[in-house]
């Protein structure tokens, strides 16, 4: 258990992989299959669904998150900055209910600060110059402590 440290994490590998997003696991969302969460983050973005189905279908993680981040206004859903969050709140609570062990390995960082530390994404993560929105670090602490609370139950 860890006493109020940060754990920051970016890539899919190592000791805290698995709470990126890029992290290889499969999951449920919307009725339909997907190789891992940024794949079913990113469906959700795409206007056209046969854009939307070529971007989850990326053939790794990274390039799934790479498509998703360079598609241009007119192709991004009208809403897409009203639903993004609620989105990914969605995704991770999918991933991390479906897979009893991720559960358990984020509940096991009960105590620390959950930081995205991607060097280029300012919203989801801190950003280069370490001052982002730390958006999905924020998200991942929420579920942290809603799971604990149901394991209270």
């Amino acid at each position: 258990m860890f006493i109020n440290p940060e754990i920051k994490f970016y890539r899919s590998s190592g000791e805290f992989g698995f709470l990126s997003n890029l992290y290889k696991r499969q999951i449920t969302f919307e009725g339909r299959q997907f190789p891992h969460a940024e794949a079913a983050y990113q469906f959700g973005k795409a206007k056209d669904p046969e854009v939307a189905e070529w971007i989850a279908a990326a053939p790794k993680p990274h390039l799934c998150a790479a498509i998703g981040h360079a598609l241009l206004a007119f192709d991004i859903k009208p809403d897409w900055q009203d639903i993004k969050i609620e989105r990914m709140r969605q995704v991770l609570y999918a991933k991390f209910t479906q897979h009893p062990d991720l559960a358990e390995e984020l509940l096991n960082t009960f105590g620390a600060t959950l930081i995205e530390a991607s060097p280029t994404d300012s919203f989801w993560g801190i950003g280069k110059n370490g001052r982002g929105s730390n958006m999905l670090g924020i998200l991942l602490m929420e579920l942290r402590r809603k799971l604990q609370q149901q394991r209270g139950k």
